[in-house]
């Protein structure tokens, strides 16, 4: 690879590539697409796949092709009057609610760690390595998650090059390039050393325990108790976290992803008083919508809100009524 492509190389996130690469190999291998593809095409490919593939999936194919076309020096079809036009019927035809990470609770967090500690301890009595690695990293991972509200590809890119961790204190976390980084100057994220829950404490057990000095920080773990060189991938992360909260006995384990982690900070923040400002630059969101994409208030129906403004004799009229 030249220098001219490895420039170009990483101009775009893997995540990103890998998913474009799959979308533009969906149209052409699997739907029998033609590229450059022509926007008759393309309006088709989207006609054909509007009931069962969803409206953000169909956006993010639109866009795959955009760029293919755009990459390759050829006019892109997919800005063309018609696709757009039948994008447009698709949403008024099959609209869908968005589907949102079940939140990770407080009480959770605590049932769930209490549960790897035990497992930890069980582990190394019994000299499973094996185990005892895989508990202490999925440790590190819950509550950095949490407490940082990391993303999940965050967690699998973390570099243990570019942690500082000052006792004590907490540590800093540096990411070259971030979702939200569009101008690639990098970011940092402080971490906090808690008296309880400490992330920093968990991600220094962890490092230690493996032996890492540099590379990815949260990698695969064999029977055997061998590391892997490379991260973990940032598709595993949802069925490690769905597997570890089954083991622990957390109800529909299933409703839970990587977001869940992400989620449940910005609901437990928002209930302890931080205003949205604080929150936004604790985790990283640029505008308020993608905050409140997260955010549920502690009174999600309003109810409480809707009562205090009712006159008192119409709430004493409805209590003496409720009363047998």
């Amino acid at each position: 690879m030249s220098k001219l492509d490895q420039y170009v190389h990483a101009a775009t996130r893997d995540n990103t590539r890998s998913s474009y690469q799959s979308a533009v190999r969906h149209f052409e291998v699997e739907w029998g697409g033609f590229l450059p593809a022509t926007t008759d095409s393309v309006a088709r490919y989207l006609a054909d796949h509007a009931e069962s593939l969803s409206i953000n999936t169909l956006r993010q194919r639109l866009a795959a092709l955009a760029q293919w076309h755009i990459t390759q020096g050829f006019p892109d079809p997919t800005k063309a009057p018609i696709v757009r036009k039948v994008f447009r019927g698709i949403q008024a035809l099959h609209p869908a609610q968005e589907k949102r990470a079940k939140p990770l609770q407080m009480e959770q967090l605590q049932a769930v760690t209490t549960w790897l500690e035990q497992a930890i301890e069980n582990a190394r009595t019994t000299g499973r390595q094996g185990d005892e690695l895989r508990h202490v990293r999925n440790k590190a991972i819950l509550l950095l998650g949490f407490w940082r509200g990391f993303r999940g590809d965050e967690l699998t890119r973390l570099e243990v090059d570019y942690v500082d961790v000052v006792s004590g204190e907490g540590m800093t976390c540096y990411f070259p390039q971030t979702k939200g980084d569009r101008q690639l100057k990098g970011t940092c994220f402080k971490v906090p050393a808690l008296s309880t829950l400490c992330p920093v404490e968990a991600y220094c057990a962890w490092i230690e325990l493996a032996s890492i000095t540099g590379g990815p920080a949260f990698r695969s773990v064999d029977r055997w108790g061998h590391l892997g060189n490379e991260g973990l991938h940032a598709d595993s992360l949802i069925p490690l976290l769905r597997s570890l909260f089954t083991d622990a006995g957390i109800d529909s384990p299933l409703k839970y992803s990587g977001h869940s982690l992400r989620r449940g900070f910005a609901n437990w923040a928002a209930a302890n008083g931080w205003d949205l400002k604080t929150l936004m630059e604790y985790v990283g969101w640029k505008n308020v919508q993608s905050a409140m994409r997260y955010v549920e208030g502690a009174d999600p129906f309003v109810r409480r809100r809707i009562e205090s403004a009712l006159p008192a004799t119409l709430l004493t009229a409805a209590s003496t009524d409720a009363e047998p």
